[in-house]
């Protein structure tokens, strides 16, 4: 896509090393409204890509704790607006296999095998990406360099960053 400029991986990384267990106070911590992981995977791409999609309702920005598109905090509204076929401002991403991975992308896990709860981000992966020696930075469930393979899912799902939409 001729349009996408590139994305930050290093920047990314850098912030979800800085703010894994702790919370960055530009930003409310939803931890006890239902989890904050996607919050802060939004944080980490926000970071990586540096620019929002202010659309009401169907956009990827936070102003405050109550002015949000549900992208910002949802798992599913995350990964639709991030695979969105129609070109708008912000980054975006395709689903892709474990093997095609980079620092900086997004997993989603299902823990009961139907719905997505969980978004870590990828810190770091190993030369040839497996579970084990991919490793995760997350909240509402706090870690870093944590292996994906210590995870208990029934589902998982990739998503590589290729890029951002710029205005």
């Amino acid at each position: 896509m001729r349009f996408l400029q590139d994305y930050d991986r290093k920047a990314a990384v850098m912030y979800a090393h800085r703010w894994a267990y702790g919370q960055n106070p530009a930003y409310y911590d939803y931890e006890k409204l239902g989890g904050d992981c996607t919050n802060f995977a939004s944080q980490c791409i926000f970071a990586g890509s540096g620019v929002m999609n202010f659309t009401p309702t169907f956009g990827w920005y936070y102003i405050d704790a109550n002015q949000k598109a549900p992208a910002w905090t949802g798992v599913m509204y995350l990964w639709n607006f991030l695979t969105r076929k129609g070109i708008s401002v912000g980054p975006v991403g395709e689903p892709c296999r474990l093997e095609d991975l980079r620092p900086g992308d997004i997993i989603q896990l299902s823990f009961k095998g139907a719905d997505f709860q969980h978004s870590p981000v990828v810190v770091s992966v190993g030369r040839v990406p497996t579970l084990e020696n991919t490793l995760v930075a997350a909240h509402s469930y706090d870690a870093d360099n944590r292996p994906l393979s210590t995870y208990e899912f029934r589902d998982i799902r990739y998503l590589h960053i290729t890029g951002t939409v710029r205005p």
